[in-house]
């Protein structure tokens, strides 16, 4: 699969030329505003709606003088017009237009982010139904606890990008509103209908309530959920990383032909993929921080926010959009090694198959202190004979865990041979992994 990020999609968004072109749509939209309230007349507003335009160099010259890149970019388009100009920005503020505007690239940046997504949850979808019945060991604190299968531990990426996924939309709705309350929000100078009417042109909600620019905590809710998806994706990423140690060497991600893992080593296969996801996790996550303090402005307004969005807007969306193309084409790609899962869920010699026998013994009248004695007594011998370089199965296969209950009189004194040995079914660990595919991929 060739990796389907595409470097400009995302990028074009945020471009100079996107920012203008965002710009014009809402000074436009207001013209069509004005023109249906009846301030602009049917021949000036197509005038201006036919020969607005503007040149990125000219108004960089204008902006020289000016040092007001909105009054540059109105003085330009004003070169394009005659007296009709002159309704161009009208009753408006720069933030009118700039946070309008704004909103419509955050909007659609983030319905992009939803398509890598839906992508990305397709792919983890396939491989989980692929790997349902994969068994592996489960690990809590880094060690080994009981069975499970691999399609399971997608089953759990997956849910948890379901749960980002909302989030996402949830921002998407929470950003798409627009504000054309002007210099202090209070509509002095244009009615609350010439605000609906931009914003319906636009395809955003007004703000029901604004001062001279958009609240910041939108602009946080949607940094914050992009953070929340990239710390569910860096979880993904850690987890391939674990399982490619060579201790571990349980999945890998793929390994062209030709590629090299070291300069100094040849034989080395290195995660790198993951890790720079990792990394890149640990960017998007950074801009949480600026955004929430971008909140705090000072009365109406200030400007202290405005360096900071241009700034983790635009990385934040194409960072995010990179590291979501990145990981699919990991996971779609992931090659898994179901014998050294099975070799591993073997290792411990059958003490995976303990809370089995613990639970089975109070079903038959034995307490639960004296239970987990019994259990943990082998265990405890189980885990010295593998210190002693023991196998941990016999030539029969038998696990040392199951030789040494066998042997336990005192365990034989509830459970006999056959129940023993049924503790150490892998089929009572999975009975119930197609009813948790079905409720988690509904």
């Amino acid at each position: 699969m060739v990796e389907r990020y595409s470097r400009e999609a995302m990028a074009k968004k945020w471009d100079i030329q996107a920012k203008y072109d965002a710009w014009l749509k809402v000074e436009l939209a207001a013209v069509k505003a004005w023109n249906k309230l009846g301030l602009i007349n049917d021949e000036d507003c197509e005038k201006i709606l036919k020969n607005a335009k503007f040149d990125i160099a000219r108004i960089n010259e204008i902006e020289k003088t000016t040092k007001h890149d909105v009054i540059a970019f109105l003085t330009n388009i004003s070169e394009n017009l005659g007296d009709e100009s002159r309704f161009v920005h009208y009753a408006m503020t720069s933030s009118d237009c700039i946070d309008t505007a704004v909103a419509l690239q955050i909007k659609e940046s983030l319905e992009l982010i939803l398509q890598d997504l839906d992508e990305l949850l397709k792919v983890i979808k396939t491989r989980a139904y692929e790997h349902k019945n994969t068994l592996m060991v489960g690990r809590s604190h880094g060690i080994h606890g009981e069975p499970i299968t691999f399609g399971l531990v997608m089953a759990i990426w997956y849910d948890s990008l379901i749960h980002a996924k909302d989030l996402i939309i949830h921002a998407k709705e929470v950003i798409s509103h627009g504000k054309i309350s002007g210099a202090m929000g209070n509509f002095a100078h244009a009615p609350l209908e010439f605000e609906e009417e931009v914003c319906k042109n636009l395809g955003l909600k007004p703000a029901l309530v604004s001062n001279q620019i958009i609240q910041r905590d939108r602009y946080a809710q949607v940094i914050s959920a992009l953070a929340i998806l990239a710390s569910s994706c860096e979880q993904i990423a850690v987890a391939i990383r674990h399982f490619q140690r060579t201790e571990v060497y349980e999945a890998e991600e793929y390994f062209s032909s030709g590629q090299k893992g070291s300069s100094a080593m040849p034989h080395k296969r290195n995660p790198v993929l993951s890790e720079n996801i990792t990394g890149l996790c640990r960017i998007i996550r950074s801009y949480v921080t600026p955004a929430l303090e971008n909140v705090a402005l000072w009365h109406e307004r200030d400007i202290s926010h405005s360096s900071v969005e241009r700034f983790i807007l635009p990385d934040a969306f194409v960072t995010t959009d990179f590291m979501l193309s990145r990981l699919c084409g990991v996971i779609e790609k992931l090659l898994v090694y179901p014998e050294n899962m099975m070799k591993n869920l073997n290792l411990t010699g059958g003490l995976v198959f303990s809370q089995r026998v613990l639970l089975e013994l109070p079903l038959k009248g034995i307490s639960r202190e004296d239970a987990y004695k019994i259990v943990q007594k082998n265990a405890m011998k189980v885990w010295q004979d593998l210190q002693n370089g023991k196998s941990a199965l016999n030539e029969k296969g038998e696990s040392l865990f199951l030789i040494a209950l066998l042997n336990d009189e005192d365990l034989k004194k509830s459970l006999n041979e056959a129940d023993i040995r049924e503790c150490f079914n892998y089929d009572y660990y999975t009975k119930n992994v197609d009813k948790i595919f079905n409720r988690t991929f509904q």
